[in-house]
C-alpha cells in the first residue's frame, strides 16, 4: 500500500467511514467501524475525452480544485475544473444512513466552444495479501471485488461501457480497457461508463455507487445489490443533508460568537466541523471511540493512530458531555470500559473500538485513573444515578489497580491484613504484585511521572465524590456502607501520601518548579494536569506559577504556540501542537488572563485546515495543519478550552 499521510476530509455514515485528499480523491474506506478494516490501495477516477488519453481527477496539472463540505454536513463536495478541455467536473460524496453504501455523483459540465465526447473510468486496487486474497468479478453490471468475507461492489445508474480485471495497470493510462474474462483473480480491476457528447454548456451526470456488504451466499449478495439499486440517490442526498443538519442544531450548545470576521468563520467553522467529527470516530456498537482515522497504516512514522486509547477517549467524552452527546459518553463508559477492563482493574494502553486488546508496548497507569475521573465527570453533568451504580463496580476496581500502584512507588503495604501476610509467608508470594513501570502520558518514557500522579489525585478525588454521593442509595445494605467507609479512610490515605511524595520527588528547589518525572528536569506540558483537568494544585499556588514561567521560556516557540516537552524528538520535535497550546488557554483562562488564552485559542483557531478539522501538530514554519488531521483529541481539547469561556 502506498503511504497516505493526510486525510483532508473524512465523511461517513452506516459502518463506513472514508477520508479524501483535498483534490478529493478516495484515500480510505473502512468498515464497519472507523478503526477496522481499511479496503482501498487506490481508487482512481478519471475521464477520457475525444481522442486523449486519461485525465485523472484528482491528479492533473490542467486541474484546478475548490473543495467544501455542505454547510453542517458530512456531504463533501469537490469541483474541479480541467483548463484544457475548459471542462467542468462536481464531484459530491456522502454516505448513507440506513445502508453501507458510499454515493459519488458527478456532474460534468462542457465550458467548452467544442463537443466533448466523454468516457468515464474508475480504476480500483484493493489490499490483498495471502491471508485476505481480492478476486473480482463483473456480473449485472457491477464490479465486485471480493476476499473471503466481503464484498466490494462498485456500479452506476449507468450500463457498463467496458471492464477489465486483470492487467489493468498496463494499459488504463490509454483510456481504453477490455478484457475477455468476466472473472479475474487480480486485485487491481477498471471499468468505465460512457457519458455521452456534451455539446457547449450541456450537462451530464453519472452516479457511482460502492457498497461493502458481507460475502456470504452468492444469492444473499445479488438480493442485496438489487435492493440497493433501487436507491433514489438525490432522495438519499437530501435524508443524509437533513439528518445531518438537525445533527448539528442539536449538539449546538456553545454560544459562539457572531461569523463577522474571518478569525470568527474559522472558530465556527472548527466548532461545527468538530460536532461532525465525533460521530465518524465512534463506534455505534461499543462506544469506543477511536483517536483519528489512520494515516500511517505501514507504520513507517508512528504506531498507527485508529485505535481507542482510554485516556484520550475521556478527553473526548468530556467534550461530549458539552455538546449534548451525553448517550454516547454512557456507552463508552457502561459498554466499552466495562468490556475492557482487566480482572486486576486496570485498562491495558489501547484497543480496537469494538472492545479487543489492540497492539501494545506498554501500560500507562493515567489510563486507568482516567476512566475513574471520566465516570464522576460524567455523573456530574447528567446527575443520572442508575449510570453511577452501574459503574460504580468498575471504579472500585480500577481504585483497587491504584492502590497497588501506589504501594509499588511509595514502598508501602497493608501491614494489617494478618492473613494476607502469613500467605505471603508461607507461599512466598510477596512481590508477585510488583508491577511494571508505567509510560507517561506521550507513551514515550517509562518511570514515574507527575502527570500520572496527577491522575491517580483525580481518580481518588472522584472516588470520594462518587462514594458521596451515592451511600444513600445503600442505606439498607450496613456491609456495603462498612465497605464504602473503609475505602474513603483508604483513599483519603493515599491522597495524603501522594501529595508528599510528589513534594519530596518531584519538586525542585533550587528553581522552584514540578519536575515531570524521577529522571530528568525537562520540561514539559503535561505538567499541567496538577491543575487541569485534576485539580491537584491551585492555578495561582507559586510553584505553579514558577513552572508556568519555565514552560513559556522552554517551550514556547516564536510562532506562539507551544511543544509537548523539551527535546520532543517525535516528527523531529519541532512544531507546536494544538494539545498542549489549548492546555495552556485553559490554565490562563483559570487564572483570569483572558487575553493570553485567547491567544493560544487563535493560535490554534489559525493552524486548521480549510475544513476546520485540527492536526496533531502545526508546522512551525507553515502554519499549517502537520501529522494526523482530525485528531479527536486535538477537536476536545478545542472543546474544553471554549467551554465557559467569556473571552470568546
Amino acid at each position: 500500500m502506498k503511504n497516505k499521510y493526510y486525510n483532508d476530509a473524512i465523511i461517513g455514515g452506516k459502518n463506513i467511514t472514508a477520508s479524501y485528499s483535498k483534490n478529493g480523491e478516495l484515500l480510505r474506506m473502512i468498515y464497519p467501524s472507523p478503526d477496522y478494516m481499511q479496503f482501498i490501495d487506490y481508487f482512481e477516477t478519471g475521464i477520457k475525452i475525444n481522442d486523449s488519453g486519461i485525465v485523472y481527477l484528482h491528479n492533473d496539472i490542467n486541474n484546478i480544485y475548490n473543495q467544501y463540505y455542505t454547510e453542517d454536513t458530512n456531504i463533501l463536495n469537490t469541483e474541479i475544473l480541467n483548463t484544457y478541455f475548459n471542462l467542468k467536473i462536481k464531484q459530491t460524496d456522502f454516505v448513507l444512513l440506513k445502508d453501507s453504501v458510499l454515493i459519488k455523483k458527478y456532474i460534468f459540465e462542457n465550458k467548452n466552444s467544442i463537443e466533448l465526447n466523454i468516457n468515464f473510468l474508475i480504476h480500483s486496487k484493493l489490499l490483498s495479501d495471502y491471508n485476505n486474497m481480492v478476486g473480482s468479478i463483473v456480473k449485472d453490471n457491477t464490479l465486485i471485488q471480493y476476499t473471503h468475507n466481503t464484498a466490494f461492489c462498485v456500479f452506476s445508474n449507468k450500463e457498463l461501457l467496458s471492464y477489465q480485471l486483470n492487467d489493468t495497470q498496463n494499459n488504463i493510462n490509454s483510456g481504453i480497457i477490455a478484457d475477455k474474462d468476466y472473472i479475474g483473480m487480480s486485485s487491481d480491476s477498471s471499468i468505465s461508463y460512457n457519458i455521452g457528447n456534451l455539446k457547449p454548456n450541456e450537462t451530464k451526470e453519472i452516479i457511482i455507487y460502492i457498497s461493502i456488504i458481507e460475502n456470504k451466499k452468492e444469492i444473499d449478495l445479488q438480493e442485496k445489490l438489487k435492493s440497493i439499486k433501487k436507491l433514489d440517490a438525490q432522495k438519499e442526498e437530501t435524508l443524509v443533508k437533513k439528518y445531518w443538519k438537525k445533527y448539528v442544531k442539536d449538539h449546538n450548545t456553545l454560544q459562539m460568537p457572531e461569523e463577522d470576521t474571518e478569525y470568527n468563520k474559522k472558530l465556527n467553522k472548527i466548532y461545527k466541523r468538530t460536532i461532525l467529527l465525533f460521530p465518524l470516530l465512534m463506534n455505534q456498537e461499543t462506544g469506543g471511540i477511536s483517536a483519528a482515522i489512520e494515516v500511517d497504516e505501514n507504520i513507517t512514522k508512528c504506531g498507527k493512530y485508529a485505535y481507542c486509547w482510554p485516556r484520550d477517549a475521556v478527553f473526548i467524552t468530556k467534550a461530549l458531555d458539552i455538546l449534548n452527546m451525553t448517550k454516547e459518553t454512557e456507552k463508552f463508559y457502561k459498554i466499552f470500559c466495562k468490556n475492557t477492563q482487566s480482572k486486576n482493574g486496570m485498562w491495558e494502553q489501547r484497543f480496537y473500538t469494538d472492545g479487543k486488546l489492540a497492539p501494545c508496548w506498554g501500560y500507562q497507569i493515567d489510563e486507568t485513573a482516567s476512566v475513574v475521573y471520566g465516570i464522576n465527570e460524567h455523573y456530574k453533568k447528567t446527575k443520572e444515578m442508575k449510570f453511577l451504580k452501574d459503574t460504580l463496580k468498575i471504579c472500585e476496581s480500577a481504585t483497587k489497580f491504584l492502590y497497588i500502584y501506589m504501594d509499588n512507588i511509595l514502598g508501602t503495604r497493608d501491614e494489617s491484613d494478618i492473613v494476607k501476610n502469613e500467605i505471603e509467608e508461607t507461599y512466598h508470594t510477596k512481590g508477585r504484585e510488583k508491577l511494571p513501570l508505567s509510560y507517561d502520558i506521550w507513551e514515550m518514557h517509562e518511570g514515574v511521572h507527575l502527570y500520572s500522579l496527577a491522575s491517580i489525585y483525580g481518580a481518588f478525588n472522584s472516588m470520594l465524590e462518587i462514594y458521596d454521593n451515592i451511600k444513600e442509595q445503600y442505606t439498607d445494605n450496613r456491609l456495603k456502607l462498612e465497605n464504602i467507609h473503609k475505602n474513603e479512610i483508604k483513599i483519603k490515605k493515599y491522597i495524603e501520601e501522594l501529595k508528599k511524595y510528589i513534594s519530596k520527588n518531584l519538586y525542585d528547589e533550587t528553581t522552584k518548579t514540578l519536575l515531570r518525572n524521577l529522571n530528568d528536569k525537562k520540561t514539559d506540558i503535561s505538567i499541567l494536569g496538577v491543575v487541569e483537568p485534576f485539580g491537584l494544585f491551585a492555578p495561582e499556588e507559586k510553584k505553579i506559577k514558577n513552572t508556568i514561567e519555565k514552560i513559556n521560556l522552554t517551550l514556547r516557540t516564536y510562532t506562539g504556540g507551544y511543544l509537548r516537552f523539551e527535546q520532543d524528538h517525535y516528527m523531529e520535535g519541532q512544531n507546536p501542537w494544538p494539545i498542549a497550546t489549548l492546555w495552556m488557554a485553559m490554565y490562563y483562562d483559570k487564572i483570569g488572563k483572558k487575553e493570553e488564552a485567547s491567544e493560544c485559542i487563535r493560535f490554534v483557531v489559525n493552524s486548521c485546515n480549510e475544513h476546520g478539522l485540527l492536526a496533531e501538530q502545526i508546522d512551525n514554519k507553515t502554519m499549517t495543519p502537520n501529522w494526523v488531521i482530525g485528531l479527536g483529541w486535538s477537536h476536545a481539547m478545542f472543546i474544553l478550552s471554549l467551554w465557559g469561556r467569556s473571552f470568546l
